[in-house]
């Protein structure tokens, strides 16, 4: 089992390193970590609208204090969903989940793939869940020919301190023990593991779960010595999602790196004009080299004295050739080209306060269609995995009765992305009810019928309709 985890590993491993290259580069023009390479971004563009989008996510996908999920009654023997609803949103709410998916939704725009780690408080925390966002950095997984996530490694350096507080059942290898009682905080390499039940490991090794969990010390030698922990999950505790992604790519593609190649022209671009800038304000000189005149000594500045020797004609400025400039053309254009592609000129916040509700709903629409993609694609990889981790840990802590995404209940998304689809329903209903009562028809109208249809579209709870108050 051990030899088949290492393979799989390196396997990963192997499918990372040409998308590793490729994040480095979306990172460095979008959100750079080093100064060095902040000192040579000339260009803000792509950074103010990866800003704006990964704010866009979050506000139509999981708005803080409000409701985005929902579940419904698979059937009336089911468990009563409501109750599980109200106590996921509290434990959701007073937990850090708000401020680590704004850092997901990030990942998300800029390298086309997030990790968002789901992990369970100790029994008495204010909250049940807690949530960490994993560096892509960290991350490498395998995947089906399904399309479906089978294994995930997390490789990080800890200090071997915090490591041993981690697992506390670790006991150090002989080749690390000396080392760990001089340096308690020397760090070492751990890799985390969890692969599910058709991701490649013999069955005996999934006794215990859909999802094997193993944890080591890379450094070297045979890994059975180097194990710091074993163990299963039901779900898989690291959720993985993706901006869109082609067949058979196991990371997602981002919006920047669609829009890189002018990201990177519009920053050479920026950098030219500021090297031409500085051109026009200091200038080209020449001088005749007499002998006499030091250049060492001369200091272009504002009200400078440059001595000259008689009879040389000292410095004079070197004459351009044509002010033919056509950079302003070019960078608006990488500008807007730019934005374009990130989204920040179809998602911006609505500026005609004029428009009519018919307008509305036409850009909601367009919006919609716009994110229709990535919306379905979160549904399936963050959202569903998210509520199903979450009602196993409250079934768990006794928090709430089990429930089953598969057969206790039904998960409604009502978020505001969802709702634009459901608006433009309700419109074309309300459209519908104002021509036949035009033509004479209303009397064929179901109006109860009606009335339930609107509600179920609008998310309406059925305690505020009149035939379920008795």
């Amino acid at each position: 089992m051990n030899k088949k985890l290492i393979q799989l590993y390196k396997q990963s491993l192997a499918g990372r390193e040409i998308w590793a290259r490729r994040w480095e580069q979306c990172q460095l023009y979008t959100m750079p970590m080093r100064d060095d390479d902040t000192a040579k971004l000339f260009d803000a563009t792509a950074g103010d609208a990866v800003d704006a989008l990964a704010a866009n996510m979050f506000s139509l996908l999981t708005p803080p204090e409000s409701l985005w999920i929902s579940l419904t009654r698979a059937s009336e023997f089911s468990p009563d969903p409501d109750a599980a609803v109200v106590s996921l949103r509290r434990h959701l709410n007073d937990s850090n989940f708000y401020t680590t998916i704004h850092q997901c939704y990030l990942d998300m725009v800029i390298l086309g793939t997030a990790c968002l780690f789901f992990s369970e408080n100790p029994i008495g925390a204010e909250s049940a869940f807690n949530f960490t966002a994993i560096p892509m950095s960290d991350i490498s997984v395998l995947r089906n020919g399904s399309g479906d996530l089978t294994a995930v490694f997390h490789a990080t350096s800890l200090p071997a301190m915090e490591i041993m507080e981690k697992y506390p059942a670790w006991t150090p290898p002989a080749n690390l023990r000396d080392g760990i009682k001089q340096n308690p905080e020397m760090h070492l390499r751990l890799i985390q593991a969890v692969v599910a039940s058709d991701g490649g490991l013999p069955p005996e090794a999934l006794a215990k779960g859909g999802y094997e969990f193993t944890a080591w010390i890379d450094a070297g030698g045979d890994l059975e010595n180097n194990i710091v922990a074993t163990g299963a999950f039901e779900q898989c505790p690291y959720i993985i999602f993706r901006w869109s992604a082609a067949a058979g790519e196991a990371y997602g593609r981002s919006p920047v790196m669609r829009a890189l190649p002018d990201i990177k022209t519009a920053n050479k671009v920026v950098e030219l004009v500021l090297k031409n800038a500085t051109i026009a304000v200091s200038g080209i000189w020449q001088a005749d080299d007499d002998g006499v005149i030091n250049l060492s000594n001369i200091n272009l500045t504002p009200g400078a004295i440059i001595p000259k020797a008689v009879g040389s004609s000292g410095l004079t400025p070197l004459r351009a050739g044509a002010d033919f400039d056509v950079s302003q053309l070019v960078l608006s254009d990488l500008r807007t080209r730019i934005r374009h592609a990130l989204l920040a000129d179809r998602l911006s916040i609505i500026v005609d306060k004029e428009m009519t509700a018919t307008e509305v709903i036409a850009r909601n629409t367009d919006m919609m269609r716009i994110l229709g993609a990535t919306y379905g694609r979160l549904l399936c990889e963050l959202i569903r995995p998210l509520v199903e981790r979450a009602l196993s840990i409250c079934a768990r802590r006794g928090i709430t009765d089990p429930i089953s995404l598969h057969s206790d209940a039904r998960l409604c998304y009502v978020a505001p992305i969802a709702q634009m689809a459901a608006d433009e329903r309700v419109t074309q209903v309300l459209s519908w009810i104002s021509a036949a009562g035009a033509a004479g028809f209303g009397d064929a109208i179901n109006r109860p019928a009606t009335i339930e249809y609107l509600a179920a579209a609008l998310h309406i709870p059925d305690k505020l309709l009149a035939g379920n108050n008795q």
